[in-house]
């Protein structure tokens, strides 16, 4: 390093001392961050770097724009999801933010502690320096007893050296006062300080203790929270593949039960067709029976001059009426009968709209149904109007069947009774 002797010119020199003004030591300079103090070693280094330092300088804020980037950019551009570890990690940050910023304060109020104990060394110091004095003090008092009892011829002298002793010594009680009260100052002090840094050990102990509960507690937290999650999304797969199912068994069902509905309306519609059919032909035969009757009474008004010859056929002819008449009476009930059975035909239409209504209700709770507990109630409230429609089934195949019966029992015993 070459010195330069030339002189600097005056704004150089207010400059520096400005400078000098502002740091007084070359040793206690303040250090900004980011920024180093260099010595006048490492100056060659430093031009040294300056000269290659523009190489590879453009290649610096890339990396700083893409390490600079903090984890909240990083997890936005991620998808912005937030789920529970990411919960307990932020919350394991908060609790280490606050420890840290304990320990802040607590190191904050240990610099003052320190400050103070610094300031009581020195005054420490300086009791030192009285208790030099108050020994030179003695000293000289012991000198001035030697000259007190030299010098005891002259009474002036030895009256005003005794008012100067009782000066000193009071000085001397002053000083004696002063040196306990700086020991009891230093005692109290002392225990001030090693309580202050009894307390401070016990704190960074509890804190320790509590960062390692922390750390255990949130491990297993994860641990739990990702069993949980697991066995979530393997029961909702579970309960996606139930629905789908569930789905398409219903749809099977509908469709059977549409089928079904449809086949009873056809046989239904025929046993009217066939039930229409026969009344038909037994008015035909009740109004043949009517011509009949009317022939028969032409006829008995054209033989009533043999009327009296067929008095012996009496009995004969009252059965044939009687007879007539029972056939009458079973036309009528068999009317009565169409007509209940029309009445029936109309009950099982209504519930067949219904069992319809209540089908379509059932679609319509299915399509509203989520992936919720409620799975398993819809499923009871299925097997319940499965179990419904198995009865109307069964109670609408009986009755058709009984109404079929009691049909065919009464053609038959018209059909003997002609």
């Amino acid at each position: 390093m070459q010195i330069n002797t030339r002189r600097a010119p005056r704004g150089a020199r207010r400059r520096a001392r400005t400078r000098s003004s502002w740091c007084p030591r070359a040793h206690r300079v303040k250090r900004r961050p980011g920024f180093v103090v260099l010595g006048t070693s490492n100056m060659s280094e430093v031009k040294s770097r300056k000269k290659s330092g523009p190489k590879g300088a453009p290649a610096e804020p890339g990396k700083r724009s893409e390490g600079g980037k903090s984890p909240e950019a990083r997890c936005a551009g991620g998808g912005g999801w937030a789920d529970p570890r990411t919960g307990l990690s932020l919350l394991s940050l908060g609790t280490c933010l606050g420890l840290a910023w304990f320990v802040f304060q607590q190191s904050e109020k240990f610099a003052k502690v320190e400050n103070q104990y610094q300031l009581l060394k020195i005054e420490a110091n300086e009791f030192q320096g009285l208790q030099s004095k108050i020994s030179l003090i003695s000293e000289k008092l012991e000198s001035t007893e030697s000259i007190l009892q030299e010098a005891t011829s002259s009474m002036s002298l030895v009256t005003q050296f005794e008012q100067e002793v009782s000066s000193l010594q009071s000085i001397m009680h002053d000083i004696q006062n002063s040196e306990e009260m700086l020991i009891q100052k230093m005692q109290s002090l002392n225990e001030k300080f090693q309580n202050v840094t009894d307390f401070w050990k016990r704190s960074l102990e509890e804190m320790n203790v509590n960062t390692d509960v922390f750390k255990s507690e949130s491990k297993r937290i994860r641990s739990q929270v990702t069993v949980q999650i697991n066995s979530a999304e393997q029961g909702i797969k579970l309960l996606t593949e139930r629905l789908k199912d569930l789905e398409d068994s219903t749809l099977r069902n509908i469709r059977t039960v549409k089928r079904q509905e449809e086949e009873d309306l056809l046989r239904v519609e025929e046993q009217l067709g066939s039930d229409t059919k026969a009344v038909e032909k037994l008015e035909e035969e009740q109004h043949a029976l009517f011509a009949k009757d009317e022939e028969l009474t032409n006829k008995l008004s054209n033989y009533e001059p043999k009327v009296e010859e067929c008095k012996t056929h009496l009995p004969t002819i009252e059965s044939a009426i009687r007879s007539v008449l029972r056939v009458s009476q079973d036309l009528i009930g068999t009317e009565k009968k169409m007509e209940d059975l029309t009445i029936q035909m109309f009950n099982m239409e209504d519930d067949m709209l219904k069992a319809v209504s209540e089908i379509m209700d059932m679609q319509k709770t299915l399509e509203g149904i989520q992936y919720d507990n409620s799975i398993l109630k819809m499923q009871n409230e299925l097997d319940v109007l499965k179990g419904k429609v198995h009865d109307f089934m069964v109670y609408s195949g009986t009755r058709e069947k009984g109404t079929l019966e009691e049909y065919n029992l009464e053609n038959k015993g018209v059909d003997s009774d002609f």
